[in-house]
Parts: C-alpha cells; sequence; structure tokens
C-alpha cells in the first residue's frame, strides 16, 4: 500500500460526461481481458450511468489522491434503513493496484459511519472485483444472478453485462439495527 493520500469530493455534476467516460474505459479493461475484444457499445450504458447518478439518494463522489482525481463512485444512501449501496466504483486506468481503491472504499465508510449494511454487485468475470470486495473489503456474496434467477431488482441488468450477463451480489454488515455507528 502506497503513503498516498485518498479522500472524497462530490462531483460537480458538469463534469459527469468525464466521470461517465472515465468509468466506461476502466470497465472496458476487464471485458477486453476476459472476452479479448474491445465492447461494442460503452459498458455500463450511458442509460445506466444516467439512471445511476441521479437516482434518488445517489451521491456521486469522486476519488482524489493527493489533489488528482483517480476514479470515482456512485452510492445510494437511504435514510430510514441505513442500508446502503455501492452503485459504481472505479479507478481510472493506468491508477490500479496501488491501494487507492481500498483506501477509497474506507472513506466512503467512514463518510457514510450510520451504514448498517452495504451491498453491491459485480460481473462473474471480474475476478479482481471478486477478490476486491471479499479479501480486502469485507464483503461476503448473498446472492448468484443468472439466466435462471435474474435480479428482481435490475430487470434487464444482465442484458447491459457481456457474456452470459451473470454476477454477483455482495453485502458488507456494518454494524446491528440500533447500535451505536
Amino acid at each position: 500500500m502506497t503513503s498516498e493520500t485518498v479522500t472524497l469530493a462530490d462531483s460537480d455534476p458538469a463534469e459527469f460526461a468525464i466521470f461517465k467516460a472515465e468509468l466506461q474505459d476502466a470497465f472496458a479493461v476487464a471485458v477486453v481481458d476476459e472476452f479479448g475484444n474491445q465492447p461494442d457499445e460503452p459498458i455500463p450504458s450511458d442509460e445506466v450511468l444516467d439512471a445511476a447518478v441521479t437516482a434518488p439518494g445517489a451521491v456521486v463522489l469522486r476519488i482524489v489522491c493527493d489533489g488528482r482525481k483517480v476514479g470515482g463512485a456512485v452510492v445510494t444512501i437511504d435514510p430510514v434503513t441505513h442500508r446502503n449501496s455501492l452503485d459504481l466504483f472505479f479507478l481510472k486506468i493506468g491508477e490500479e493496484g496501488r491501494g487507492l481503491g481500498l483506501k477509497a472504499w474506507r472513506a466512503i465508510e467512514e463518510r457514510f459511519p450510520e451504514t448498517i449494511a452495504w451491498q453491491t454487485h459485480t460481473p462473474y468475470f471480474e475476478k479482481r472485483n471478486i477478490h476486491f470486495y471479499v479479501n480486502k473489503c469485507g464483503f461476503r456474496i448473498i446472492e448468484f444472478f443468472n439466466r435462471y434467477h435474474p435480479d428482481p431488482n435490475h430487470p434487464g441488468a444482465q442484458d447491459d453485462l457481456p457474456g452470459d450477463g451473470d454476477a454477483f451480489q455482495f453485502e458488507k454488515i456494518m454494524r446491528t439495527a440500533g447500535s451505536e455507528p
């Protein structure tokens, strides 16, 4: 892990186009690694990204390292249940592999201390993400979505993923309901 300082900043809506392009570029790397070719369409699609950044409770964050924007995240915060979701998370190409992602995740946890549980998801082929969420961040796999068991909360989500669209859902329990953050 590096000694670089990682912080979070609210993303400027005027920069959402840059944010989306950087995210799509980062996600494309995994597709090329797994399938050997550049996806025909951006992944996630512009429509999926637009819906994520404008969803009720969505907070769009920039991951900043020593003053440089190195990635981003979209979280959805539920102020009533405190069961929140990490909808999108990325480091820009060339910024991975130095511990910045883990520092960014810890900064997200610190920013939302009232969280009871976090949920997130990733495509089955994204072994780096699975390793990151389970082995580094402490999530556990709670569900496997596939053609026999589609995600009821995101109908058609499999259509936006390359391959057969299979994906894992993860959860991290931060505290029990009623306990102090």
